[in-house]
């Protein structure tokens, strides 16, 4: 008799909870991490930190970095989030591979753009996202079966970043295109774009998220900033470390 094949225990066949978050009406605290550490992500789950964002755009990550954090993440029932450096398929697939499960499209600025995104992070019908054996987010076993494969598609969350006035323009092209979850307008890019460095509260940019924003409700989308609180973990040491200095220098 041939062994029974083991289940995966891996993120495959977790439940995403920012999305049950969402649906809840609770907002999800979110804390940015730009350097692969361990102790830190340790610390988030520890503090009560709902989700950890890896930022793959501006951050010094490689795959098995995100192998192991989220291997730590999950330990402490952290949600894994993670910023992409570009909308290839390929790569979102790799962040998809190590655990990672939700993820940020950036620079999202034309059809074209969203359909890249949402091909590399969902599996057929709705995207083009391999198989690839068997990773550490599937358990380290096959994931083939139609149940398997439609719980993964539920429980990965797809955001898109729009950061210029060409996504602006194209809205309507990028929102046509199905399989994205939630929109962002990313407001220091934005408005260094529209040639205001620095104003992320001028009115252009308040214009422009609102749009944003409306645009994506009247879809039965999401817009993200809505639905999280985010902090970067550096300024938690920074703002603590200074007012520590601070009050003992007084």
């Amino acid at each position: 008799m041939k062994p029974a094949k083991p289940l995966p225990t891996g993120s495959w066949m977790r439940e995403n909870r920012l999305i049950q978050n969402i649906r809840n009406g609770r907002k999800t605290t979110v804390c940015g991490l730009y350097f692969p550490s361990a102790i830190v992500v340790e610390m988030m789950g520890l503090a009560g930190i709902d989700a950890v964002l890896f930022d793959g755009e501006h951050g010094t990550y490689t795959r098995e970095d995100l192998d192991d954090l989220c291997r730590i993440a999950e330990a402490h029932n952290l949600i894994t989030i993670a910023r992409m450096p570009d909308l290839e398929p390929a790569t979102a697939q790799g962040f998809l591979d190590r655990g990672v499960q939700t993820i940020i499209g950036p620079g999202v600025s034309n059809a074209d753009d969203a359909l890249s995104l949402v091909e590399g992070c969902r599996y057929a019908p709705l995207g083009k996202r391999g198989i690839g054996g068997a990773p550490r987010a599937a358990g380290y076993v096959d994931v083939l079966t139609k149940e398997r494969i439609d719980h993964v598609n539920r429980n990965t969350y797809v955001v898109a970043f729009l950061e210029s006035p060409e996504s602006i323009a194209n809205l309507d092209a990028i929102m046509a295109v199905e399989g994205i979850d939630a929109y962002y307008v990313g407001p220091a890019d934005m408005a260094l774009a529209l040639g205001l460095p620095g104003e992320l509260t001028h009115p252009e940019v308040l214009r422009v998220t609102d749009l944003v924003r409306q645009a994506a409700v009247k879809r039965g989308r999401c817009y993200y900033g809505d639905h999280v609180i985010g902090e970067r973990a550096t300024n938690f040491f920074l703002n603590g470390a200074k007012a520590f200095v601070a009050r003992h220098q007084a």
